[in-house]
Parts: C-alpha cells; structure tokens; sequence
C-alpha cells in the first residue's frame, strides 16, 4: 500500500492529499472510521471514491447503489475530464472557502461539491444520448442536495457554489471557468423564448446569494453580480452590476473577482 500511495503522489496529488488528509481525520475522530474508510481509505483512485460517494447519494427504491455506481465507474472510465474537472474543483472549493480546510472536506461534507459532481456524469449521460437517465441524475441531485441542474447545461471546471441551496441552472446555460456562487442563484430564462434562451456566465465570474440571472445574456468574463441582484441585459467583462434590475454600478474590483470572493461594493469600484 505504501508503494502505491507513493506512486499515486507523484502523479495526482489531490487523491494522494485527499488519502494522507483522511487517516489523520479517522486518528482524530475514530467514530468516523467507518465513514472514512468507506468513501476514502478503502478506494485506489479519486475517480472510485466519487463513484461510491454519487452512488451512495443518488441511490433511492427506485435505482439501487450498484447500478449507480456501475453508471458512474463507466462515465469516469471513459471521460478523464469529469475526474480532472472534480480535482479543480476541489482545489477550487479550498482556496475560495474560508470554511475549507482540507481537500477531504468537500468529497465527504460539501453539497455543493458533491452536486456538481453529479451534474457532470449526468451532463456525460446526456451526451451519450441517456437522456432519461440523465433526467433520473438530475431528479435525485435535487430532491437530494437542493441543486438542480439541467444536465444539457454546459458548466466549465474549477467552480464553487458555498451553501449549494435552491440552486437552479438551466438547459441552455453556459457557466465558464472558475466561476464562484452562493446560495439561492438562478441562471433561467424570461419564461417568453424557447430554443437557446439561458444565461451564458463567462470565466472568474463571481455571483452573490439570491443573484438571478435571466435570459440569454452574457455575463462577461471577470465580472460581478451582486447578492440580490436580478440581471436581465448583458454583463460587461470586470463590471460589478447591482440592484433590481440591476445596473453597472462600478469596476469588478480585483483580477479575479471569483477567488477572491470579495462581494463589497464599494464606492467607485
């Protein structure tokens, strides 16, 4: 087991980090061995451990763990990216949240984690034409985790939704690169157009709690959207808009608003 640890680090330090992270955590609380070991210890690669952990909180009377966890093993077995996305994520959630403190926090704790993970083996099922088991993915995210995510939706990696509740994202919306929201966020539509009709969220784009976006407008990249807000024209990039509806009110204030998670509006930023 050394031997295969060893190697592991050297060639994916989230697992091997995620691996070293839970043998303290069962040191220091072994009531939760059992936990540990089941969704970290007991697995060889991050890849098996979200198989059981999807599985494990998908899995209902009407789709046993097994068969979900098979859809899972074969979805990570035949797109690395789904996995090499969930590793920016991870690394995604530990840098932005002030609450993280470990890279195991979010594989075993943090729903908003573990939702977008399920959106992306049913946004994979989608793609290989599933659709009604994409659905079923979908149905369960949400009864489970109060995130529903359309898995037609295209959402990029390195992203972080903190609280990760009532959490709604359209068919036709596009979310970039190291994108940050909070609780109670809407990318949907106008209820007046059919077809292609969902926001499209740009890289670094920082979204507060209770932000609705609507339409199919651009939110550009780099830009902020302040809590409460509902945007229904288009974002420019590093602009920080405001109100309802909201408004440009000022400059983004940093690079990358979406990691510093900086949501103060300050005058003339």
């Amino acid at each position: 087991m050394a031997e295969t640890r060893a190697k592991l680090a050297s060639v994916d330090p989230v697992w091997a980090r995620i691996v070293k992270e839970a043998e303290d955590a069962v040191g220091q609380e072994p009531l939760l061995g059992g936990l540990v070991h089941y969704s970290v210890l007991h697995h060889a690669s991050l890849e098996r451990a979200l198989s059981y952990r999807i599985s494990l909180k998908l899995a209902n009377g009407e789709m046993t763990e097994q068969i979900l966890r098979e859809i899972c093993d074969e979805a990570y077995q035949s797109d690395p990216h789904l996995a090499m996305a969930a590793r920016a994520d991870i690394v995604a959630v530990f840098e932005r949240d002030p609450a993280c403190h470990r890279f195991l926090q979010p594989l075993l704790f943090f729903k908003g984690f573990q939702a977008i993970q399920c959106y992306r083996v049913g946004n994979w099922l989608w793609r290989q034409g599933r659709h009604d088991l994409a659905y079923f993915v979908q149905m369960r995210c949400s009864e489970t985790f109060g995130v529903d995510i359309h898995p037609a939706a295209r959402i990029g990696q390195g992203i972080m939704i903190d609280h990760a509740h009532s959490i709604v994202i359209g068919e036709t919306a596009v979310v970039g690169d190291n994108v940050s929201m909070l609780h109670s966020v809407t990318l949907g539509g106008t209820g007046k157009e059919e077809e292609d009709r969902h926001p499209k969220i740009g890289d670094g784009v920082l979204i507060g709690a209770g932000a609705k976006v609507l339409g199919n407008i651009r939110v550009g990249n780099c830009s902020r959207v302040a809590a409460g807000s509902v945007v229904l024209a288009e974002v420019p990039p590093c602009k920080t808009v405001a109100g309802v509806p909201a408004r440009i009110v000022g400059e983004a204030g940093c690079d990358q608003p979406a990691i510093s998670m900086d949501q103060i509006l300050r005058s003339g930023a």
